[in-house]
């Protein structure tokens, strides 16, 4: 079941909704992250042992779109506090993957027990802050109104290579009709650190999508006869990668499952 998080007339540090939306979390609450603690910042996780931490955050250099830092915490520890004071990685994301030589081998909803003291964490901007936006301007999102997970697909794009992590860019997509479509890419370019303006309009064979009804992550959403689908850049790319690699170890959020940090998504944006 989602968290729908009220806004506070009046918000200290115990009543931000980012934090009453974590604390849901941390006590075992699951669900998507989509629409929770609204006007707060959602992030991806990537969380790796320190010896890959310089390749991969040069990854992260070369690929902006889908990958944009919004956070890095220090060797072996839990908390970035930049990204709220109490935060703490290891339990407030609703579901966890657990990767051993690039397979998922677990979902825990709290990773206390993987947790070492050479890990790295990198959180990485979410298109959730930019769904706000599009909200704002009265544009529907599909699967929030379905309140299912963003339907994600891995493509045919190339990622620029560092060290061990090279791979294609994941996709999220959203239908809208053409005219709308290009409200979204003026709405979405002001939010560069949230995975900017979209990498494709229509035609998703073209990006090496066979099937639109059947993503690789996510859940699938109609796409109706007077729309087309619209493809941003997604975080879920470096869980694409760290399968590539075959790292020994690594953690990352459930796809669609976030970190919600107190970042303003109003801050994110550029213009």
């Amino acid at each position: 079941m989602t968290v729908l998080v009220a806004a506070q007339q009046t918000e200290t540090p115990d009543t931000l909704p980012s934090r009453q939306a974590r604390l849901a979390y941390r006590g075992g609450q699951v669900g998507s992250t989509a629409g929770v603690a609204p006007g707060f910042v959602q992030g991806n996780l990537a969380i790796l042992p320190a010896e890959y931490a310089s390749a991969f955050h040069r990854f992260c250099q070369l690929n902006p779109k889908p990958c944009p830092i919004i956070g890095m915490s220090d060797v072996g520890s839990p908390h970035i506090p930049a990204l709220g004071a109490d935060l703490d990685i290891r339990t407030d994301v609703p579901r966890y993957r657990v990767w051993r030589d690039g397979e998922v081998v677990e979902e825990p909803t709290d990773v206390t027990r993987y947790w070492r003291d050479d890990l790295v964490t990198f959180v990485l901007g979410c298109s959730f802050s930019f769904e706000e936006a599009l909200l704002d301007e009265g544009m529907p999102i599909r699967h929030i109104e379905q309140n299912v997970r963003v339907p994600m697909y891995r493509t045919n794009i190339a990622c620029g290579e560092a060290g061990p992590f090279a791979g294609p860019m994941v996709v999220s997509m959203r239908p809208f009709k053409p005219a709308d479509a290009i409200r979204a890419v003026q709405i979405t370019s002001r939010y560069p650190a949230v995975h900017g303006a979209p990498v494709h309009l229509g035609h998703p064979h073209l990006i090496g999508i066979k099937d639109i009804a059947k993503p690789d992550y996510g859940d699938p959403v109609p796409v109706a006869d007077d729309e087309i689908p619209v493809f941003w850049a997604c975080g879920v790319t470096p869980q694409s990668v760290i399968n590539a690699a075959k790292v020994p170890f690594a953690i990352t959020h459930s796809p669609g499952l976030m970190l919600v940090t107190d970042l303003k998504n109003r801050n994110m944006a550029v213009i």
